[in-house]
């Protein structure tokens, strides 16, 4: 099916049981997006499936109702394999939401936590166990946890957790959870990895796709601003004053996230930083701030691209171009969620010629070059012959999302 088709009016007619559809009602979630409408019917009849689709589309409704409505009928452990400790919290949060009625027990293996608080939850034998790769293989090196009851498995964000080196850890999961069981793989795209994955451990997988991989959502506006990094705070503070709602700010390293995050609070936003030199209850403080609107600026590095479940955030930007192609798509995904539009601007250096390219390459389309602002007398704005012609009088960003200039004249 593609996204074009018509969707399905509400919950109702793709095989859930009553009491969860009553659940479903209660959090008012009555529309089903495209991947839920796909996945949740093969799920429902207990097949495996593999589901690619773009971040903010519903990936995690769509195996965590099937999930419930199994584990509701038989006895058994449903185990769900996440990238990051900021998204295996947000999943077991939509757990706890949905199954509340069931009174459905969870536990959470991430690191950074209190391990006899995890202890304390396996001892509870809990339905749903969320965790991160490396923690639950700490469990089962300790023997703390035994995985002989899981009989439905959910690997989400997989290409993420391939990109992170998670690959040795997951193939000995796989080998030690039982065989007869139902596996749910979600990502965003679909390397060769996880190709050898769905053959040598899934039984004729049911494929789900909505987007193809690598599409950006349609609802995001991209934007491009060449400017050496000397002058990067200068393009940021500028943005921030143009744009007034919540703000994601990415950079490459935990280094630059810090620094980046002290200059905006210099600039008067409230701000905090999430990288992975945060333990995890700063990271939940920022996240939790940031959803609650305490923060207006969220400073990031890529260990968040995929780790933040927020509607509403205004605009993305990329204050450093992603080290990988993909985890652009995973950055703006944060933006245009749920139907909404979104704004993606990225800052480009002159020697990044290639990496823009590649990213073109990967969703598709073109990142628009827009002119510079003129930048305060008093502040350094030497961009260098090259590009002192993109110094115009006031910020002339593409709104529309388009521009007449031929794609990098800025590199020539």
């Amino acid at each position: 099916m593609t996204e074009s088709q018509t969707i399905s009016p509400s919950f109702f007619g793709l095989g859930i049981a009553p009491r969860l559809l009553e659940a479903l009602d209660r959090l008012k979630l009555t529309i089903p997006t495209s991947i839920q409408r796909d996945a949740i019917p093969p799920l429902i009849e207990g097949k495996d499936l593999i589901g690619i689709a773009q971040t903010g589309t519903g990936k995690t409704l769509a195996f965590a109702i099937p999930a419930i409505q199994r584990l509701a009928s038989i006895k058994g452990q449903a185990l769900v394999l996440l990238p990051t400790r900021e998204l295996a919290l947000q999943v077991d949060e939509v757990f706890h939401k949905l199954g509340r009625p069931f009174g459905l027990r969870t536990a959470v293996l991430i690191g950074g936590q209190d391990i006899k608080r995890q202890f304390s939850a396996i001892n509870k034998r809990p339905h749903i166990i969320v965790a991160t790769p490396g923690r639950l293989i700490d469990h089962l090196e300790q023997k703390t946890i035994h995985l002989n009851e899981v009989n439905t498995l959910v690997l989400d964000e997989a290409d993420r957790m391939l990109d992170m080196g998670f690959l040795p850890q997951i193939t000995r999961i796989l080998k030690v959870v039982p065989v007869n069981r139902q596996t749910m793989l979600f990502s965003a795209t679909m390397p060769e990895d996880i190709v050898r994955i769905a053959a040598n451990y899934m039984k004729l997988p049911v494929r789900v796709e909505i987007a193809r991989p690598g599409t950006a959502a349609d609802k995001i506006t991209h934007e491009l601003f060449v400017i050496t990094r000397e002058a990067k705070n200068l393009l940021l503070e500028k943005l921030l004053t143009d744009y007034r709602g919540s703000t994601l700010v990415f950079c490459r390293t935990k280094f630059n996230a810090k620094k980046v995050t002290r200059a905006v609070q210099t600039m008067g936003h409230r701000s905090a930083e999430i990288h992975s030199n945060r333990s995890l209850a700063q990271r939940r403080e920022a996240l939790d701030g940031f959803k609650s609107g305490r923060y207006r600026v969220l400073v990031a590095t890529d260990i968040a691209a995929r780790g933040i479940d927020v509607t509403g955030i205004e605009l993305v930007i990329n204050y450093d171009l992603p080290s990988n192609p993909g985890d652009y798509v995973h950055r703006i995904g944060r933006t245009g969620r749920a139907g909404l539009s979104g704004r993606a601007i990225s800052f480009a250096t002159p020697d990044q010629r290639s990496e823009v390219r590649e990213i073109e390459k990967l969703v598709r389309i073109m990142l628009p070059p827009s002119r510079l602002p003129t930048f305060p007398p008093r502040q350094p704005t030497q961009m260098g012959e090259k590009h002192t012609a993109h110094q115009t009088r006031g910020a002339q960003y593409s709104h529309s999302g388009h521009s007449r200039r031929p794609p990098h004249r800025q590199y020539r």
